[in-house]
């Protein structure tokens, strides 16, 4: 039995029986003003935290104690963009057509468990195909496998050909006409329809493409997708819904569209100029930047016939882009959140999206803040995830240096613990 089994099975069998843990964390991250507390006792009573107190309290002889003294302590990180479905492979594009919703599954089910034993306990998967995350969501919160907390989006909102239309460039005799069933919308009507058939699967938010994207088999990756008045009837609609709207976005025009239109986020934005960076600021929107998928996608062109030429072109253009993009941003005020579009680089190195942050303008504090407090904002779950304080999830991670001094650290997690489960331990 592997050391992650015996370890939940050790959790699972002590919370139960005792109910209670105690944790002495040698230093705490406090998500407040991003400072470094020491020496301080986490009490966890079921999945949440029950209190956290100055010291090193002396445990009940029936706690559970979990000695953390030699480490660093934080909030699970949230990455606000993944794709657990999708791994980066030469083969993607034939994958299409030869694997089933089953191999995606299974693929990410395996791609889930790397994700939360690299110390990111919540992420928003922000699409796929055929309910898997969506499935794979209540598997995770009815303990049938391991994982992060997701929040999925379900299908992708797309316009016809567009990025996110699934039969994209594929022989004519294997695509369709789709709508609003598969993500697929033209008109105010039908982005309405689209918004409630996400509704209908139970899903958790709203992506849309509003303009192209680099991955997909077409030729830009920048053009404007969906009009004003189909975006603004999308938020319409997922408001109606207690949805909130993810917009991708690479192009400046497509970007200003989303920013007026009402969504929460932009995805990317990687050729947003200072007006829409300004119009950002102005309306709160967030900004998702990806970088590691930028420079992922830039570096794997390199490679001959990795990807197919309209991508390998698109993906040398826009990818080196972005931390140029993220550096006018992060000056001009702009609310970021983490998030690494991983699957478009491999599930279990999101961590090293905060080394190219930083890179690029951004303090060690903030980069932090951005995975915890900010991406918790931007989520709506603040009551819940972000902070380690009383009432929120326990959702806690452990490193052995100080992730203000070596930010690198964060890529090699020690300690994982989720909802009161230890799942990685030194």
């Amino acid at each position: 039995m592997s050391k992650l089994i015996l370890s939940l099975l050790f959790s699972v069998v002590c919370l139960s029986a005792y109910g209670k843990t105690v944790i002495h964390a040698g230093f705490i991250f406090n998500t407040d003003n991003g400072t470094i507390e020491p020496e301080m006792s986490i009490l966890v009573e079921g999945d949440r935290i029950s209190e956290v107190i100055e010291g090193f309290i002396d445990p009940d002889p029936e706690d559970v104690y979990i000695d953390l003294s030699a480490y660093h302590v934080l909030p699970g990180l949230i990455d606000m963009h993944v794709h657990l479905t999708n791994q980066s492979s030469n083969k993607a594009y034939i994958e299409k057509i030869t694997l089933n919703s089953a191999d995606y599954a299974i693929r990410a089910t395996k791609h889930a468990e790397s994700t939360l034993l690299a110390g990111f306990t919540t992420v928003r998967n922000l699409g796929d195909s055929d309910l898997v995350t969506i499935s794979l969501r209540n598997a995770i919160n009815n303990g049938i496998v391991v994982g992060p907390r997701i929040f999925s989006s379900g299908q992708t909102i797309s316009s016809t050909g567009g990025h996110g239309d699934s039969s994209n460039s594929l022989n004519l005799k294997l695509t369709s006409d789709l709508g609003p069933k598969e993500g697929v919308m033209n008109g105010e009507q039908e982005a309405l329809k689209s918004v409630r058939y996400r509704y209908k699967e139970n899903a958790d938010l709203i992506k849309i493409t509003a303009t192209g994207g680099v991955l997909s088999n077409a030729k830009d990756g920048q053009n404007p997708q969906m009009t004003i008045e189909e975006i603004s009837a999308i938020v319409s609609a997922a408001r109606d819904y207690g949805f909130k709207v993810a917009a991708h976005a690479h192009g400046a025009e497509g970007i200003k569209r989303a920013v007026k239109a009402g969504v929460d986020s932009i995805e990317h934005g990687t050729l947003m100029d200072k007006e829409g960076a300004t119009l950002m600021r102005e309306n709160g929107t967030y900004y998702v930047p990806t970088l590691l998928a930028g420079k992922w996608v830039a570096d794997k062109a390199l490679i001959p016939d990795y990807y197919p030429p309209f991508v390998e072109k698109k993906a040398l253009e826009i990818g080196p882009k972005l931390q140029s993009t993220f550096s006018m941003a992060l000056q001009a005020g702009v609310k970021i959140a983490f998030g690494t579009d991983s699957g478009v680089s491999p599930h279990g190195e999101n961590a090293k999206e905060f080394s190219l942050m930083i890179e690029a303008g951004m303090s060690e504090k903030d980069s932090i803040l951005s995975a915890t407090r900010y991406a918790a904002e931007l989520l709506g779950e603040s009551e819940n995830v972000g902070s380690i304080v009383n009432g929120k999830f326990a959702d806690l991670i452990g490193v052995s240096r100080n992730p203000l001094e070596d930010i690198k650290i964060l890529e090699t997690v020690d300690f994982v613990m989720k909802g009161g489960k230890v799942v990685k331990q030194p």
